[in-house]
């Protein structure tokens, strides 16, 4: 069609007309992020007061900080460093970590931390995560004491931001089987070989790289640093990287390749604690869960959404939500919200007492991955085709819920996990 041929719009009419949809528009917007009560089993009524305030310091940063400015930077997939400084100041970095600046909180103040950060978005969770709960959590579990206290002070206050490498090129699931080598000569290991998908990975300032020792064939850690990794000429000799692009979810997060060419470490940089992939294990069995809890964030902010939509958007005269259709998949998204909200609830109890195991988190995991992803979609769909859009939201969480079903293992590891312990045979 000849666009240029097409009648113009002028005058006040076409003003006014602009204006009014613009009005609408924005009707239509306003308060799909506000939080609404989703508590229908009455599980926050006995909520902990450390739980209380990490959920409203967060939710006020999320509310304040993240949600102006979150969906341009999605867009341009750039990370927000802007975010850094009031992240810091929620006082949650570091979650259950005690000492060393972190905050010590409890399983269940964690979990609701990573809810309200990750109903504003998926990308700030997930650095959180690979901050938090990976880099410090490796560095707390397998550093020496002054390993400790060199690093997890300025980890905790963002001043230095950490990456976890462990997955590699052809290791995703089977993380056990890595490729990369550690050598040592003398008081320095040097390092070869390339890791993949790591969160942070070009920006970090501390990047702990797993590799098997060629001496005794173990998995150990080792910590690279860099001075100002923002600086893209700041690589120490034998590192290099490449930020992946091209992604459709968890835009605003950089991840990155690695590769490794006999990169110089020294021994003073080694985690004395990593001496085999049990320990690096004993790393990943404390982050088991955090992905539930990341779904239920997802699934809440795209239920709000939601529910806020249908009351304020018409067609043939009615609110969309006054249709038994829409009434009927509303239910049943609430009904799934709650069941996804009793399982990360009970996991934080079994966490906090010892008793949660790896099928536990298989469970959890699978089951909090498949009814988030779906609950995004059936918002996706209510909205119609202002779901498609950024500014209203819910896109973000569909695409970033599309990268939770993945990580922390497939819904295809979780159940061969399960079906292992049902059967207590391996699947062929």
């Amino acid at each position: 069609m000849d666009t240029e041929a097409m009648p113009q719009a002028t005058g006040p009419h076409s003003v006014d007309w602009a204006q009014d949809t613009a009005g609408y528009l924005d009707s239509l917007r306003s308060g799909l992020t506000t939080a609404r009560d989703t508590d229908y089993l009455l599980l926050e009524q006995d909520l902990p007061e450390d739980a209380r305030r990490a959920r409203a310091s967060v939710r006020a940063f999320v509310d304040r900080d993240v949600l102006p400015v979150i969906n341009g930077y999605w867009e341009r997939a750039e990370f927000p460093y802007e975010l850094l400084e009031p992240l810091a100041a929620t006082g949650v970095v570091g979650g259950a970590i005690t000492g060393h600046g972190a905050p010590g909180l409890s399983r269940l103040a964690a979990g609701l931390a990573t809810v309200e950060l990750s109903r504003g978005d998926g990308s700030m969770n997930t650095f959180l995560g690979v901050q938090a709960n990976l880099s410090m959590g490796t560095i707390n579990m397998l550093g020496s004491e002054e390993q400790k206290r060199r690093w997890l002070p300025d980890m905790a206050a963002l001043r230095r931001i950490g990456a976890f490498a462990l997955t590699e090129p052809r290791h995703g699931s089977d993380s056990v089987n890595l490729d990369t080598t550690a050598r040592r000569e003398g008081d320095t290991w040097v390092i070869n070989g390339a890791k993949r998908w790591i969160g942070n990975g070009s920006m970090a300032h501390l990047v702990i790289i797993f590799a098997r020792d060629e001496a005794d064939g173990q998995v150990k850690a080792f910590v690279m640093e860099r001075e100002d990794p923002r600086d893209p000429e700041d690589r120490p000799e034998g590192f290099d990287y490449q930020v992946i692009e091209g992604k459709v979810g968890k835009r605003a997060i950089l991840q990155a390749n690695l590769s490794f060419r006999d990169l110089r470490i020294p021994e003073q940089n080694r985690l004395p604690g990593a001496q085999g992939f049990r320990d690096v294990s004993r790393v990943l069995a404390t982050t088991r869960g955090g992905a539930s809890w990341e779904a239920l964030g997802h699934a809440l902010a795209c239920f709000e959404a939601a529910v806020t939509y249908a009351e304020v958007r018409e067609q043939f005269g009615r609110p969309v939500g006054s249709n038994q259709l829409v009434q009927n998949t509303l239910a049943q998204m609430l009904t799934e919200l709650t069941a996804i909200q009793l399982l990360c609830f009970r996991m934080a109890h079994l966490q906090e007492t010892g008793q949660w195991t790896g099928s536990m988190a298989s469970i959890a995991k699978m089951h909090t991955a498949n009814k988030a992803r779906w609950i995004a979609q059936q918002a996706r769909d209510l909205l119609a085709g202002n779901g498609l859009l950024l500014d209203f939201h819910v896109a973000r969480h569909l695409t970033d819920m599309e990268v939770v079903h993945t990580y922390e293992g497939t819904e295809f590891i979780q159940s061969l996990l399960i079906g292992r312990k049902i059967t207590g045979q391996n699947a062929l």
